[in-house]
């Protein structure tokens, strides 16, 4: 055989070996791009894809002039991928302060962190090594800003931080019985509660491509879902008025060593909530400083037997139907009595010959007992319903409670004349202030408004406060009993403790008895003591209800005189409400 035959064969098993091996590459490039294409390339993308929240801001709320109430700030949660973190042996260099290279340890970095952010280390570590193969791991909630500058200033490769909005109440505790706050897992109490459906944003999602030591590729970051941030809810609150408010009740508390307090200021054109104080208080920037009852709104959620402060509503109805007028005579014995009890007054008395408007000014519980023998029972019962007792009113307020008014088929005799002057029924000082409101805008009560309404992003408002009015009584009617008020302001008993010079106003005190919770007995001496007023007397701008519970340097109303004066004081001057023109024509309180 000749050399050049065998050089032939040679070169065309080399060549058949060539292509046999091209075979083989073609069709594994074939397997791998075509038939097993879809499932490796979910495998890499699942290796290599990330998902992250990203927080919808919760939105602010804010008083009625803008000022923030609550609001939201950056704070910011430090996670990690550990299967990331475990691909890179939990290891990453960096550069001393002399310049030179130095290997970082899982143990060093969670160390460093748990120095910047005062988080457990162990339990830090303890997340990451876990699961290794996870791709998401909480390592520390909720960093502020300064100290997520300083943890991402350590250049720790598989750490992730993740925008997480904060709750925070720039003025303290002015307002938060009202506002509330929120907890760990969602709103509490209070409007942050009622309206959390405007208040909440919407989280949405981004997703980003990472290479293999877990850093986030350049351009690879895509938003799958846009967050939205929450809408703004603006109340009816004067946030300098409420931080008065709160500060007089505070003070009155404590002068008197009464249990609790509030206190409501309402404007009377439009029955918006101006301020709604509560004793004590507490701020939702410091948990660790507040009781059981710092964020619950008494005012809403607590009803107590009034007292005198209802005669008004009363007599009002007495007018209304033509039964009585403010000079109408009234025969006031010693005592009255109903189904075997005794009614009496505060003070013993022999018989008096009052006036309605007498009755008013002395607040005389056994004048109130005769007149109701004037109305039908259900005709009583139905003119304190008008005013709003035995309901809750407009405001929306989370857990508002609606009071007791009891029907005459559910209330014996006795109730039946003693919830006229506020005794046997329960109503909370947010309908107090319902009911004051109503006689100052000439018997035309208002929906009671605590939140005016929520903006959203995109400029709409919703939950609009209502402003459907209902006429209770006549503006005549109205009228005449605000001036039976201004006998008590200016001539009552307690007239000394009330005047403000050169203001008209009209007024009621009252001094309630309370009752033993486990006897349904009420407890000698002790009282819940209030004063009601409306301001100017003639054409009412604002109704002003201050209360004090069980008092004990003064048991009367007289405990809660400085308070509602000091509080009535400051509405005058922050509203520049006109003093009076003249001296008020008052009807005469005897016969």
């Amino acid at each position: 055989m000749s050399i050049r035959r065998r050089t032939g064969r040679r070169l065309a098993v080399t060549v058949i070996g060539v292509f046999a091996l091209l075979a083989v590459f073609v069709g594994r490039l074939v397997d791998i791009q075509v038939v097993q294409a879809e499932s490796l390339t979910k495998a890499a993308d699942a290796r290599q894809t990330f998902q992250v929240k990203v927080y919808g801001s919760r939105g602010s709320i804010v008083d009625t002039d803008g000022t923030v109430l609550a609001s939201s700030v950056d704070r910011f949660d430090i996670t990690t991928a550990p299967s990331i973190a475990k691909g890179a042996d939990y290891q990453f260099t960096r550069k001393n302060a002399n310049g030179d290279k130095q290997t970082i340890d899982l143990q060093t970095s969670v160390q460093e962190i748990a120095d910047i952010t005062g988080a457990d280390p162990q339990k830090m570590y303890q997340a990451i090594i876990r699961d290794p193969n996870s791709n998401y791991a909480m390592l520390v909630k909720q960093v502020p800003l300064a100290e997520y500058k300083k943890v991402m200033a350590l250049g720790i490769p598989w750490i992730y931080p993740q925008l997480d909005p904060a709750r925070t109440y720039p003025n303290g505790a002015v307002g938060a019985n009202l506002v509330g706050l929120m907890g760990t897992d969602g709103p509490l109490a209070g409007v942050e509660l009622s309206e959390n459906s405007c208040l909440a944003g919407t989280d949405g999602y981004q997703e980003y491509r990472a290479s293999a030591n877990g850093v986030a590729l350049p351009g690879s970051t895509v938003t799958t879902k846009p967050a939205v941030a929450g809408g703004t809810v603006k109340l009816t609150i004067d946030h300098d008025l409420q931080w008065f408010a709160q500060q007089t009740v505070i003070q009155q508390v404590q002068a008197t060593g009464a249990d609790t307090g509030s206190a409501i200021v309402v404007r009377v054109a439009d029955g918006h909530i101006m301020a709604a104080a509560d004793y004590d208080t507490g701020d939702p920037n410091d948990l660790s400083t507040a009781n059981a009852g710092s964020f619950t709104a008494n005012t809403f959620v607590s009803p107590f037997e009034p007292g005198s402060i209802m005669k008004p509503a009363t007599v009002a109805g007495l007018v209304e139907a033509g039964k009585v007028t403010a000079s109408t005579p009234v025969d006031v014995p010693s005592k009255f009595v109903v189904d075997g009890a005794t009614i009496t007054d505060v003070n013993p008395h022999g018989d008096l010959h009052l006036t309605v408007a007498g009755v008013i000014e002395q607040s005389s519980n056994i004048g109130i007992a005769q007149l109701t023998k004037l109305q039908s029972e259900e005709d009583r019962y139905q003119n304190l319903v008008k005013f709003g007792f035995g309901q809750k009113t407009a405001s929306g307020f989370y857990g508002e409670d609606h009071g007791t008014l009891r029907t005459p088929a559910q209330a014996d005799p006795v109730t039946r004349v003693t919830q006229q002057f506020g005794q046997g029924m329960t109503a909370t000082t947010a309908q107090i202030g319902q009911l004051y409101q109503t006689l100052g805008n000439d018997g035309v009560r208002m929906p009671l408004t605590l939140v005016e309404g929520c903006t959203k992003q995109d400029g709409t408002v919703v939950d609009k406060a209502s402003t459907q009015a209902t006429r209770v009584v006549s503006a005549a009617t109205a009228q005449e009993v605000r001036s039976m008020m201004q006998t008590v302001y200016q001539e009552g008993p307690s007239s000394k403790y009330l005047q403000i010079p050169g203001y008209n106003i009209a007024a009621k005190t009252g001094t309630a008895q309370v009752a033993d919770p486990a006897t349904g007995k009420y407890i000698k001496g002790r009282y819940i003591v209030s004063v009601a007023g409306l301001v100017p007397a003639d054409k009412p701008q604002y109704a002003v209800i201050f209360t004090l519970a069980k008092p004990q340097t003064v048991t009367s109303s007289v405990a809660a005189a400085p308070g509602w004066k000091a509080l009535t004081s400051q509405v005058i001057k922050a509203y520049r409400v006109p003093a009076a023109t003249g001296a008020p024509s008052l009807p005469p309180v005897t016969w």
